[in-house]
């Protein structure tokens, strides 16, 4: 059994009208935020994605609540002790400081890495959402023998698992793991928030539509509840979920069971 930390460590203000592929020109601000997530046990630091780099911040206009390094100086870890990196995707929010990891190996999809160096980023709607700069610093590593890639779903511990989905991307990968409360899965932006879950109306950044649409039923089947699932922006995580330390941490317990009344507590 692990422990999972979501590590919230930037925001940007939306309207929810820009949420979802069917949108509501009534819907009122549906903010966004940044996570991260780090898995914790049996002897094991895997963290899964790395949030974006300082660059990419400057050039679209985000800012730091905090930073990795500091976020994971209060669950005790320096970026020298993860051993492992879950790239669930490679967009800027999710594969940016991959360099801060020097003894970590890469997991990642064999298509997602296809997809970001191959003929579709010769479109710029389809290569906004990268960073160049992300991309070189994951092909590099692979240069030094630390990038595991997978097709399809993958064991990357007892207890840890990686599924396939693509949709939001063409290789993005959720990850399974097993905590005291059961199987919980990191969705990422296989889901961006419940709603889109709930409503089967997907977050408008998306390769395939249908995969979208079909990895939100697989997903469902990986866990014994909804309430097992957590998206990969949705600010209800960070109400939800009890937080380590002070509640301005930013550091939320998801193998604790969640307050679905959004009644956070310590």
């Amino acid at each position: 059994m692990y422990e999972v930390y979501a590590i919230k460590y930037a925001s940007v203000a939306r309207r929810a009208a820009d949420n979802f592929l069917v949108h509501d020109l009534h819907d009122g601000q549906m903010d966004l935020d940044f996570y991260f997530w780090l898995i914790q046990g049996e002897n094991r630091n895997i963290l899964v994605d790395t949030g974006f780099s300082a660059c990419s911040a400057a050039a679209r206009n985000r800012s730091f609540l905090q930073s990795p390094e500091a976020a994971l100086a209060k669950l005790g870890q320096r970026t020298s002790d993860i051993d492992t990196l879950i790239l669930t995707h490679l967009h800027y929010d999710h594969a940016g400081n991959v360099d801060a990891y020097p003894n970590a190996q890469v997991h990642i999809q064999d298509a997602e890495m296809q997809y970001a160096t191959g003929r579709y980023m010769c479109y710029s709607a389809l290569r906004h959402f990268f960073s160049v700069d992300d991309v070189a610093t994951v092909l590099k590593r692979v240069y030094e023998d630390k990038v595991t890639f997978h097709d399809g779903d993958a064991q990357i511990a007892p207890g840890i698992e990686l599924y396939k989905i693509g949709g939001h991307t063409a290789g993005l990968q959720i990850v399974r793991v097993m905590t005291r409360r059961g199987w919980i899965v990191l969705a990422s932006d296989a889901m961006h928030y419940y709603r889109n879950y709930q409503n089967e109306n997907p977050f408008p950044a998306i390769v395939h539509v249908d995969k979208m649409l079909d990895g939100y039923r697989r997903i469902s089947a990986l866990v014994e509840s909804d309430s097992h699932i957590i998206p990969g922006h949705d600010p209800q995580v960070a109400h939800q979920y009890p937080y380590l330390g002070s509640k301005d941490e930013g550091i939320y317990c998801l193998h604790e069971t969640p307050d679905l009344k959004g009644e956070q507590h310590g």
